[in-house]
């Protein structure tokens, strides 16, 4: 029984090496990245990218091959919208790589290159019929060119990315389109908003297509600046809400605010607002968004999915915001990372990204576990790896402001503690049981026959 008892303690050592001592090493690695602290590409989303890229691809293959997206349930986010989000996050993620590697002159070959499998099934994947069907369904077989702000600004975001990536040529037609007709269609409109689902109008996800527009005009040589101009009436004066936030969602044709801001969608925006509106008003925005949303717990700090003081649960779940854990929102924190260093916040981006290195708990492999706990196994299982790649790739806007970082947060030291204490006990108690064991032998061999005249 004590030497299957050491066995046991060794085999469950030596399994603290890849589970808790590897994350641990990667933590420390990462909380000494100057890329996490300032601008620049952080070690951690070139590994993460690497080992995303096959799997993207070949994800991306398989779904498309076997069209299970046309029966998507039609009110079921993660099978209809999950999927698109994946390949739109992987593609934005890839191109700001390939603009570091064009930049920065980097050795080797370019990322378009080594990604270029997955890049072209992740385009697949955004204009695969199948993986239109929940739209169409809702908005008929003009769900192209009729309201559907939200999808259509996902194939411009991916459709943007890809052809910065590739320069083809083939994604140009389709996205010249969108950006035309939706730009458009929102211009027209008599508050500036449309619709994401028939009776579901998020001003949220307008702004992010507005902003979304103006990319595909760096890669399509348009100028749509009169319409970013007014675009803005969408979201001040009585458009926004009583924080001067832009608010989740609000009712059509009348304009009455549903729901204020959230954290998912003031995080989501911010990552827009300086290139269409400017630093001013990216500051004000942002400062706004500080004060009724940041908060420190001492153990945590982050982005609250509710406004403080607000009548909403500190500790629930909601499918656009993840676990809400005493009032932190795990989605409005992650999308903040973009945000905060989009804006020059490298305070805020800093905390957040060495809280998400810690609670991501990477293996080998490059597989972050809770993060592909949280994705849909069956239609996107690796949303929010993909969705951290790109976050991680975000760069100041030109001119933004640049705050120092600051110190390892709570989560962070939570995790070092962790990584390395848990191996740590487990090694101590496998040598414990040894130490004993030789002992126990010991005292055995000295109670055996004495041989005459010892």
């Amino acid at each position: 029984m004590a030497r299957t008892l050491r066995w046991l303690l060794f085999l469950a050592a030596l399994l603290t090496l890849p589970t808790f001592l590897w994350p641990g090493v990667l933590l420390v690695r990462d909380l000494r990245d100057p890329a996490l602290r300032g601008p620049g590409i952080p070690a951690r989303a070139r590994e993460l990218h690497a080992a995303l890229t096959p799997k993207i691809e070949a994800w991306a293959r398989e779904r498309v091959a076997s069209r299970q997206a046309a029966q998507a349930a039609l009110h079921d986010v993660p099978t209809t919208e999950w999927p698109i989000f994946t390949a739109v996050f992987y593609l934005m993620a890839t191109e700001a790589l390939v603009v570091d590697w064009e930049q920065h002159g980097r050795r080797g070959d370019s990322p378009a290159e080594d990604s270029a499998g997955a890049v072209r099934a992740a385009k697949a994947l955004l204009l695969d019929p199948a993986h239109h069907a929940w739209v169409r369904t809702h908005w008929g077989d003009d769900y192209l060119h009729d309201r559907d702000v939200f999808f259509r600004a996902l194939l411009i975001a991916g459709l943007s990315s890809y052809e910065r990536i590739t320069h083809d040529g083939t994604a140009v037609p389709m996205l010249r389109d969108q950006v035309e007709t939706l730009s458009a269609d929102l211009d027209a409109s008599p508050l500036g908003v449309l619709e994401d689902y028939p009776g579901e109008c998020y001003p949220i996800d307008v702004l992010v297509a507005v902003g979304l527009i103006q990319r595909a005009d760096a890669v399509l040589g348009t100028d749509h600046s009169a319409f970013f101009a007014r675009s803005r009436r969408a979201f001040v004066g009585p458009m926004a809400d009583e924080l001067g936030l832009v608010p989740y969602r609000m009712d059509l044709p009348s304009g009455a605010q549903v729901q204020p801001s959230r954290g998912i969608g003031n995080s989501w925006t911010l990552l827009f607002v300086p290139d269409l509106y400017g630093q001013a008003t990216a500051r004000d925005l942002y400062g706004r968004y500080e004060r009724g949303f940041y908060q420190q717990n001492g153990w945590a700090e982050g982005f609250r999915e509710y406004a403080r003081g607000s009548v909403e649960p500190e500790f629930t779940f909601e499918i656009d915001a993840g676990p809400v854990v005493a009032g932190l929102g795990t989605a409005a924190s992650a999308f903040g990372i973009a945000a905060a260093r989009r804006n020059g916040r490298f305070d805020h981006a800093y905390a957040l990204s060495a809280e998400l290195a810690a609670a991501a708990w990477t293996l080998p492999g490059g597989t972050l576990v809770f993060p592909r706990l949280a994705s849909h196994a069956a239609d996107a299982p690796y949303l929010g790896e993909a969705a951290i790649l790109y976050f991680l790739t975000v760069q100041p806007a030109p001119g933004s402001p640049r705050s120092s970082s600051g110190e390892v947060p709570g989560l962070a030291r939570i995790g070092l503690l962790l990584f390395f204490g848990v191996p740590l006990f487990a090694w101590g108690a496998w040598l414990l049981a040894l130490r004993r064991g030789r002992r126990a032998a010991g005292r055995v061999e000295g109670t055996g026959p004495r041989r005459p005249g010892s």
